[in-house]
């Protein structure tokens, strides 16, 4: 498998996406921040969102034996989760038990973390992914590259082109409007006919069993009421103590993910309608071991909003898909290790250690000090790139050394000086984006010796 560096290195081979997708994250992020800026007591809710998720995060097992309690009260079937596989087995159970074959799915990232589309496909179930962008990026056989803006890296002449391919548009119609519109008359008939309908979960209230989906399109909402049997799956770290916490997540969710002051549809889940079927599947899948890691528990405060990714640096400049996993960006860069850290290795040094996305998460989660750390236990494990472990091996030596350390600055200008092709070529990764700087004529120690008095 490619890693960041590859991957980034093709996204940037077409500068004008590049910086298409750039200026529209950066749009978004602006968005944001006039939004935040217009709530008085906007840091004040970062950090009453942040205590309520470091006290369901430091009591877990208990709310979650609360909310199932509750839940099954309410008449939802509960299922447990150890990992993507028995999710994936539960939700096909499920299915199978009512002679399901096809089924309507609104957004949910924990669902694309587990590959369950790949998975129902083999087993023979036809799922149709309700969300737009999600729709989109599912025509042409790609993973969403971003958790709020599914297919943020396509322009619109292109899923013109993918309209026309898969749903009969018009040939080089690339009408945002129309293009809406043939997606909404295709998955009108999905959802009338769908038995079986799949969301997600952006929040569950201990307290009363239900849970809340938020999204913009009502999608989640047509293809549950619609269906005889409603599935959700959730993370377990989805939970909130009590309903009036919802307040405060609502407040913060949709304005640090597209500045808006809510999301249009903001859907309770409660309990089945008469003669529906209602089942949650609360799915661990690492998260766990990522509790028990103390520098990188706070990372389970997240709430999806993709704020981190709309301010990054790397993410604009390189795209979602570089980052080789289902949530990327900074915080993807901070779970995806947890899963697999020999795969996810690459991930944590995608950053420039900034910070921005530690400025603009709104449960004020520590991105760019887990990714720092994280490289500490990555390179600790034994995961790092050894070139580059070599190269740090020897740059400790030359610098514990002042006559190495004097010995190899001359070198070094002379070689730029002399034989500048040894530096600048395709063999050193800085030379790629950048010119190398000329060659001082004397050290520093050199100039100051002279200057001194």
């Amino acid at each position: 498998m490619k890693d960041h560096a590859a991957l980034s290195e093709a996204f940037n081979k077409d500068e004008q996406r590049v910086n298409w997708h750039d200026e529209t994250l950066w749009w978004v992020r602006q968005k944001r921040d006039k939004a935040s800026h217009q709530i008085p007591d906007w840091e004040e809710l970062r950090e009453a969102a942040s205590q309520i998720k470091h006290n369901v995060l430091s009591d877990l097992g208990n709310y979650l034996e609360q909310f199932e309690k509750q839940a099954i009260n309410n008449g939802i079937s509960v299922h447990w989760a150890a990992d993507a596989k028995e999710h994936n087995d539960i939700v096909h159970g499920i299915l199978k038990r009512h002679g399901i074959t096809q089924m309507v799915k609104s957004k949910s990232m924990l669902t694309e973390e587990c590959h369950l589309n790949h998975f129902l496909e083999e087993q023979g179930i036809n799922v149709v992914d309700s969300d737009l962008g999600e729709l989109i990026v599912q025509l042409a056989k790609e993973p969403p590259s971003h958790i709020v803006l599914p297919c943020i890296h396509k322009k619109k002449e292109e899923i013109g082109d993918i309209f026309h391919e898969h749903l009969g548009s018009e040939k080089g119609e690339s009408d945002p409007q129309i293009l809406t519109e043939t997606a909404r008359i295709h998955l009108r008939n999905t959802f009338l006919t769908r038995r079986a309908a799949l969301t997600g979960v952006n929040f569950a209230v201990a307290e009363t069993g239900e849970f809340v989906v938020c999204t913009n399109e009502g999608n989640a909402d047509m293809g549950a009421h619609l269906s005889d049997v409603h599935i959700a799956s959730m993370g377990i770290e989805k939970l909130i103590p009590q309903r009036k916490h919802l307040s405060v997540f609502l407040r913060l969710l949709t304005r640090s993910a597209t500045g808006q002051p809510i999301t249009t549809y903001s859907s309770h889940f409660k309990r089945p309608r008469p003669g529906q079927e209602m089942h949650i599947v609360l799915v661990d899948n690492g998260r766990s071991i990522q509790l028990g890691r103390e520098d990188f528990r706070n990372s389970l405060k997240c709430i999806r909003c993709g704020a981190c990714m709309n301010t990054c640096p790397v993410y604009r400049r390189s795209g979602g898909h570089s980052y080789h996993t289902a949530v990327a960006g900074p915080i993807g860069s901070i779970l995806a290790p947890n899963l697999d850290m020999k795969q996810y290795a690459d991930l944590p040094f995608a950053s420039t250690l900034c910070g921005s996305c530690t400025n603009v998460c709104p449960v004020k989660i520590d991105i760019h000090d887990q990714l720092y750390k994280w490289r500490q236990v990555i390179i600790k494990e034994g995961y790092g790139d050894k070139k580059k472990a070599t190269a740090m091996q020897a740059m400790a030596y030359t610098l514990s050394s002042p006559k190495v350390y004097r010995i190899a600055g001359k070198a070094g200008r002379l070689v730029m000086k002399y034989a500048p092709f040894a530096v600048n070529n395709s063999l050193n990764p800085w030379y790629k984006q950048r010119d190398m700087p000329e060659p001082p004529k004397e050290s520093f120690g050199e100039w100051y010796k002279k200057n001194r008095s």
